[in-house]
């Protein structure tokens, strides 16, 4: 009788070893599927880990290319912040992840795919959300929601335990103070020590961001170059160089940024579950192009479809957090940050110094402004007694109200006296 195979979405840490391991003990033929979307680590290294632990078969992909063009920056272009502060690092990679994974399956012809997501995290949302939209019959295998899995481990202790009896080659300790999650977006901090929410961490812990302090004491000079609200170009002032390849453009802004210790929050959010957490964010490179391209649209966009856009923007935003990156609203949402996006074109300088990103000039072949229309010394075709009118108009209803507030004040104090 042949085995089941599993295809498991594998990152060579601790919890996915030991799933690996799990599996194949569950009678299971397992696939580790390794996704490359801009993490440090060495992959060769970890393929070689995951083939002694009892994979069957080890697949490495490198998705960074797509995970800039397909999500990175239609994000930045819909303005998705998920409460006004998060650049959805994490939300943005989990997509790309899964839908390689399942194409993976395919290949295959695995009946399962598996994850590592804890049962109180966003991430197992995201994983199992797209699962169902892209392949509906897919079994899927999350161990840490699994009776059996949950009666052998507990938690780290028996993670390790297990480890050390099977021989998985992985060096564990049993003291973690803060685990971590990296991919070209950002590298997030969260859990352990940072679960008390007013612990300061200490500088140590960041490896993509200088700290503003310890920053160049000069500012650095960037100009970009958008077409429909795309980076098309970058170019250092100071050193001339110029960068064009939009993988490469986000790197080279992840490079920068980080010398200047741009892109670095703090932040207790809602998850989708329901439950706060604290996270620690590093995000130079998505932190530039959001301000840049929100810098652009001032002067390009029209005004009452930025205002609609903003309206859009935190549903974009929820929607990518939530998981439904594969979804009707998506589509929905998307169509419509394309339309906003629509000659979003032209040229923003950027000042980058320590910590801070201010642009300081922008530029556009597409540009709604007219400085003689805008300038207080010049008429520029404007009547200005137009203006009255304009402000009799606007201010009808505010009079209106003003009648009816005094009425029933009046009508109040006739019933307070007997009248």
């Amino acid at each position: 009788m042949s085995k089941e195979t599993v295809v498991l979405a594998y990152s060579g840490g601790l919890d996915t070893s030991c799933i690996l391991k799990w599996l194949e003990l569950e009678g299971f033929r397992v696939i580790a599927y390794i996704a490359d979307v801009g993490q440090k680590d060495d992959f060769e290294e970890i393929a070689v880990r995951a083939r002694a632990t009892g994979a069957d078969e080890v697949e490495v992909h490198d998705l960074k290319r797509e995970f800039v063009t397909d999500y990175i920056y239609p994000a930045i272009r819909g303005d998705a912040v998920y409460e006004g502060r998060y650049l959805l690092g994490t939300a943005l990679a989990r997509p790309i992840i899964a839908k390689r994974q399942v194409e993976v399956a395919r290949k295959h012809g695995a009946g399962w795919v598996s994850h590592g997501a804890t049962g109180k995290g966003n991430d197992q949302v995201r994983f199992e959300l797209a699962y169902a939209a892209l392949a509906p019959r897919m079994k899927v295998l999350a161990p840490w929601k699994e009776p059996r899995f949950l009666q052998k481990f507990q938690g780290r202790r028996d993670l390790i335990a297990f480890a050390e009896e099977h021989g998985i080659p992985i060096p564990v300790t049993l003291e973690k103070p803060f685990s971590t999650d990296e991919n070209l977006m950002h590298k997030s901090y969260e859990s352990g020590i940072l679960e008390d929410p007013m612990l300061q961490p200490d500088p140590s812990i960041f490896t993509v961001c200088k700290s503003p302090k310890d920053a160049p004491d000069e500012e650095t000079l960037l100009e970009i170059d958008f077409k429909d609200g795309y980076p098309k170009r970058v170019h250092n002032l100071a050193t001339g160089e110029e960068v064009f390849d939009p993988l490469s453009i986000f790197e080279y802004l992840n490079e920068v940024g980080g010398r200047n210790g741009i892109g670095r929050i703090d932040i207790v959010e809602n998850r989708f579950v329901g439950i706060k957490s604290r996270g620690i964010y590093e995000t130079p490179g998505g932190t530039i192009l959001h301000e840049a391209l929100r810098d652009l649209e001032g002067i390009a966009m029209d005004k009452e479809v930025l205002r609609l856009r903003n309206r859009l923007a935190p549903e974009l935003a929820a929607t990518i957090y939530n998981g439904f990156w594969f979804s009707p609203e998506m589509d929905f949402l998307m169509a419509a940050v394309e339309k906003s996006q629509e000659l979003i074109d032209g040229t923003v300088r950027l000042s980058l110094y320590k910590g801070n990103v201010r642009p300081v000039g922008r530029t556009s072949p597409s540009s709604l402004y007219d400085p003689e229309l805008a300038s207080m010394d010049i008429a520029g075709g404007f009547d200005q007694s137009d203006s009255a009118g304009f402000i009799r108009v606007n201010a009808l209803r505010l009079k209106a109200h003003r009648v009816i507030v005094r009425r029933a004040g009046e009508n109040a104090v006739c019933h307070e006296e007997g009248i």
